[in-house]
């Protein structure tokens, strides 16, 4: 697969660089390259990642790095057996426990929740860092969900992470979570609560908690078709009765509509003239015959031109 000539290989990872000292230089170099291509599109194109890591895979199938880059590219793919299998050959060879909560997860996809809740309770949750138990946590209560469980699902969420107001990597994730599971329940208001905590937390829009809050206060946004750029003439052609202006006259642009403190209202433009009913008279002025409709013909008025 072709490598833009902006990718070095430097910009890995310095601990993944060591790894791939025991391999030649010039295969390291094509295997760094391969795996910063994996980082690069993993979240955009994840088909496109998932082609670099096989390439990187097939160069180097003994280097742990590889392995793991090579399981996240199928996880991202949802290719839970795939990726299940290389997250194992990469902790066989390193004996580091960080891959077991997505390796758990892995299972959830396979529609093995109760093998998940099982790796929930291992001696090997106790060996990961913060960020790992949270993550395991989160695995765990997705698995409750999954075996309809939402009760217990909610208290698997519940924890001082959960309740401290320090805001970490994981806190929007982990508030957004339990606001979600708070709603299948019905417990609306909760939730609602909830949703808006993990909106502060979430600087980097890495949830759409914002969304769902806005979607539980009713707020709709839409998209604004067409607005003139010189709206005092289109108003003025309007009142004149002349002929209203042609889309190519105009530009499109995106507006979001909100409520409540973020309130962009977007009105309606006037409803078009309702159509003139002209008829023949017979008791007009004296000596005149049927009066014409002025400025139309056949009785029908311009109406405005209106997306």
């Amino acid at each position: 697969m072709p490598i833009p000539e902006d990718v070095t290989g430097e910009e890995i990872d310095k601990d993944v660089r060591q790894e791939l000292q025991s391999l030649p230089k010039t295969l390291a170099d094509d295997v760094a390259k391969n795996l910063v291509m994996v980082a690069r599109l993993i979240d955009e194109d994840p088909e496109g990642a998932y082609g670099y890591s096989r390439v990187a895979l097939r160069l180097a199938s003994r280097v742990a790095a590889v392995r793991e880059a090579a399981g996240f590219a199928a996880y991202a793919n949802q290719k839970y057996s795939e990726a299940l299998a290389e997250f194992r050959a990469a902790r066989r060879m390193t004996g580091s426990v960080d891959l077991w909560p997505v390796m758990a997860d892995c299972e959830r996809g396979l529609g093995r929740p109760e093998k998940a809740l099982d790796m929930a309770g291992a001696p090997e949750v106790h060996k990961l860092d913060k960020a790992g138990q949270v993550e395991m946590r989160l695995v765990a209560a997705g698995a409750r969900r999954d075996m309809e469980q939402l009760d217990a699902a909610i208290v698997t969420l519940q924890s001082p992470e959960l309740a401290s107001n320090s805001v970490q990597p994981w806190t929007a994730r982990l508030r957004y979570a339990y606001a979600d599971a708070l709603l299948a329940a019905g417990r609306d208001g909760e939730a609602r609560e909830w949703f808006a905590k993990a909106v502060e937390a979430d600087k980097d829009g890495s949830t759409d908690a914002s969304d769902r809050l806005a979607e539980m206060d009713g707020v709709e946004f839409v998209d604004a078709l067409i607005e003139v750029e010189d709206q005092d003439e289109q108003r003025d052609v309007r009142e004149g009765g002349g002929d209203s202006l042609p889309v190519e006259d105009a530009e499109p642009r995106d507006l979001t509509t909100a409520v409540d403190e973020d309130v962009v209202v977007v009105e309606e433009s006037d409803t078009p003239a309702d159509v003139a009913d002209v008829a023949d008279s017979a008791d007009v002025e004296e000596g005149k015959g049927s009066a014409d409709a002025e400025g139309s013909e056949g009785g029908v008025g311009q109406e405005a031109d209106k997306d």
